[in-house]
């Protein structure tokens, strides 16, 4: 086996007695920043006032949130104003203000804020559609008032309700992605769980097409790099208050 020359082997060795004399300090690195966003979930029962954070960092294109804190509305739900709709804009405003003390004032103008109203809103669209106009038209006033970004108060369809249910599930069970041992996010390699949810008047139960199937109808989402076809079966007359009549009738008997 050849020596190295003697003159390389010096240069080598002086060559690392700088880089140990010379002083080192951590580059600075341009912080992430944070950004916010809020949003209204107007139940049956009551609405809650949501606000998330994320920063720049993204998984194959799509963010990645956390929630960072909620209001609870005082009061009934939304669609208990059907009768007095300019006080359903009042009834928000403790929340609304909770919000901007929570969320730094220079992001309130880019903090997006939406409102997706679900069962008793869309009730309330089949029985007395104007009645559910003027609350939602009451609702835009109240929001586009605030300070935040305001993107729109609607009714979610039951599919789309149980879509966004289907994809809250799987992203706290980290089914779309996952960190590795050196803070990257990954695909987790994981199958999608499926969601029962059961309300007041039905039961729903929600979950991924997989081959042939994803032509049958249902909602397409783009998410973290993965297209994914998520179908709702509605199980109408089964929800809770069903329960409790087949119960009270059994006890009866």
């Amino acid at each position: 086996r050849e020596l190295l020359p003697p003159w390389l082997v010096i240069v080598a060795g002086l060559t690392g007695i700088v880089l140990l004399c010379v002083s080192t300090k951590d580059v600075p690195m341009a912080p992430l920043t944070t950004k916010y966003g809020i949003v209204l979930d107007a139940g049956p029962s009551r609405t809650i006032l949501f606000i998330y954070q994320w920063t720049t960092t993204k998984a194959n294109k799509t963010g990645v949130i956390r929630g960072c804190s909620s209001c609870p509305v005082q009061g009934p739900g939304v669609s208990s104003y059907s009768d007095s709709p300019q006080k359903v804009g009042k009834s928000l405003e403790p929340c609304l203000h909770w919000a901007q003390n929570e969320i730094p004032a220079e992001q309130h103008s880019q903090t997006p804020l939406y409102l997706g109203a679900t069962a008793s809103m869309r009730q309330l669209n089949l029985t007395h559609p104007i009645l559910s106009d003027g609350l939602l038209a009451a609702l835009t006033v109240a929001l586009k008032s605030s300070p935040f970004s305001f993107q729109g108060a609607q009714i979610l369809s039951s599919s789309d309700e149980e879509a966004f249910n289907w994809v809250a599930v799987n992203y706290v069970l980290e089914n779309f992605f996952k960190y590795n041992w050196q803070g990257q996010l990954v695909p987790s390699g994981k199958g999608m769980a499926g969601v029962l949810s059961m309300g007041e008047t039905s039961t729903q139960l929600t979950s991924q097409l997989e081959g042939e199937n994803q032509a049958a109808e249902g909602v397409r989402l783009q998410l973290y790099g993965q297209m994914h076809s998520v179908y709702t079966h509605q199980c109408p007359c089964h929800g809770t208050d069903q329960l409790h009549r087949r119960l009270l009738s059994l006890l009866i008997q």
